[in-house]
C-alpha cells in the first residue's frame, strides 16, 4: 500500500506541469465570462501601455548594440562600476537603459552582452540582479500620478527603487568568482565582428532591430494577456478568498488591514493590477499601501519573472540571481520607503 502511494505520489510529480497546464486549459472553458473580459483588458494594457512605452526601447538598444556607444560608456564609468559592483564599465549601458525604460530592458541587454561576448557570464548574472527596474515613467507617471494622484509619492518609490537596485548591485558584487573568460571582445574586435552601422547598411540594421524587437514585444504581450486571464481564473474560482482567510490571522497580527491580502496576492502575479487595487485602500496610514507598492515595485512579479526566464533562456546565464536580487530588491525598497517617511516630513503621507 506505502509502495502504491509513493508510485502515486511520484507520478503525479513527474505531471505536475502537464497536470498545471489541464487544470488552466479548463478553468478557462469553466470561467469563459470573466476570463474573455480579463484578456479583453490584458491586450488593451498591452496595445495601449507596453508596446509605447517599450518597444522603441528595445529597436534603441538593438541599434545601439551595432554602434561603438556601450565601450564609449564602458571608458567612461568602469573606474565606478567595476569597484562598486564588480562588474566592467559596459554594465552601466544596461543599468541605465534598465532604469530609463523599465522592464524587461535591462534583462534583455544583460542577455545581449552574453550572447556578444561583451562581460563575462557571471558579470551578466550580476547585472541581471539589478538592472531589470520599473522606469519612471512608470513609477512617477502611472504609479504616482494616475494612481495615488500626488507626485511626491511617485517620486517616493523611483527614489527608492533606485536606491534598492544599487544596494542589490553593491551586494551581488559578491556573486560567484570571476572565471577567465578569453572571449571578451575589445571595442575594436567586437566592431569588426559586428556588421556596424552605417548610412549605406541603415536599412537593414533598422529592419534587423524592428524585427528583433517585434519578438521581443509580443512575447512580452502575451505574458500579459495570460496573466490576466490567471488571476481572472484565481478570483472567480474563489482562491484568492481563500488566501485572504488563510493569511488573515497573520495580517491581524502584524496590524495590518485584511484587505491588502488579495491585491498583494494579485501583485505577486502581475504587479499592474495589484498595485491598481492597493492604491485604492482606504487607510489612515497611506504609508501601508506605500510600502507595499514599494515592495511589488522591486519585486516585478511572476510575470516579469517569466518574461526575464523567457529572454535568459536563449544564453547560458543562471535565472537565480535575478529571483534573489528581486526579492532582495523588494524588501529593500519597503525599507527605504518606511525610513524616508519617518526621517523626511514632506514625505510623511499618513492622515
Amino acid at each position: 500500500m506505502v509502495l502504491k502511494n509513493n508510485f502515486i505520489v511520484l507520478k503525479v510529480k513527474r505531471n505536475m506541469v502537464s497536470i498545471l497546464f489541464l487544470l488552466f486549459t479548463i478553468s478557462i472553458l469553466i470561467f469563459s465570462n470573466s476570463n474573455l473580459t480579463a484578456v479583453k483588458s490584458g491586450i488593451s494594457l498591452w496595445a495601449t501601455s507596453v508596446v509605447p512605452s517599450l518597444f522603441p526601447f528595445f529597436v534603441a538598444t538593438e541599434l545601439l548594440m551595432h554602434t561603438n556607444v556601450i565601450y564609449l560608456i564602458g571608458n567612461l564609468l568602469n573606474r565606478f562600476m567595476k569597484p562598486l559592483f564588480n562588474v566592467r564599465g559596459e554594465g552601466a549601458f544596461a543599468f541605465i537603459m534598465g532604469i530609463i525604460s523599465g522592464y524587461p530592458i535591462g534583462a534583455k541587454i544583460a542577455t545581449n552582452f552574453r550572447k556578444e561576448n561583451i562581460c563575462t557570464k557571471e558579470e551578466c548574472e550580476r547585472l541581471l540582479s539589478f538592472t531589470n527596474n520599473s522606469g519612471p515613467l512608470f513609477i512617477i507617471g502611472s504609479v504616482g500620478i494616475l494612481l495615488y494622484r500626488n507626485t511626491m509619492i511617485g517620486l517616493l518609490l523611483f527614489i527608492t527603487h533606485l536606491l534598492a537596485s544599487l544596494s542589490v548591485g553593491f551586494v551581488f558584487r559578491f556573486w560567484k568568482k570571476d572565471s577567465s573568460d578569453n572571449n571578451i571582445l575589445s571595442s575594436n574586435a567586437y566592431m569588426h565582428q559586428k556588421n556596424r552601422a552605417t548610412f549605406s547598411n541603415l536599412g537593414e540594421i533598422l529592419s534587423e532591430s524592428i524585427v528583433s524587437s517585434i519578438k521581443s514585444i509580443l512575447v512580452i504581450g502575451g505574458f500579459v494577456v495570460i496573466f490576466s486571464s490567471i488571476i481572472s481564473i484565481l478570483n472567480a474560482s474563489g482562491i484568492t478568498h481563500i488566501i485572504e482567510l488563510l493569511l488573515s490571522p497573520f495580517f491581524d497580527w502584524i496590524h495590518i488591514d485584511t484587505s491588502f491580502i488579495g491585491p498583494i496576492f494579485t501583485g505577486f502575479f502581475e504587479i499592474t493590477n495589484g498595485i491598481s487595487t492597493i492604491s485604492n485602500i482606504a487607510c489612515k496610514k497611506l504609508s501601508i499601501n506605500i510600502i507595499i507598492t514599494a515592495f511589488l515595485l522591486g519585486f516585478g512579479g511572476v510575470s516579469v519573472l517569466l518574461q526575464v526566464l523567457s529572454i535568459t533562456s536563449k544564453s547560458d546565464l543562471s535565472i537565480k540571481p535575478y529571483i534573489y536580487g528581486k526579492v532582495l530588491q523588494g524588501i529593500l525598497a519597503s525599507l527605504y520607503v518606511y525610513f524616508f517617511m519617518n526621517i523626511f516630513p514632506f514625505f510623511n503621507f499618513d492622515l
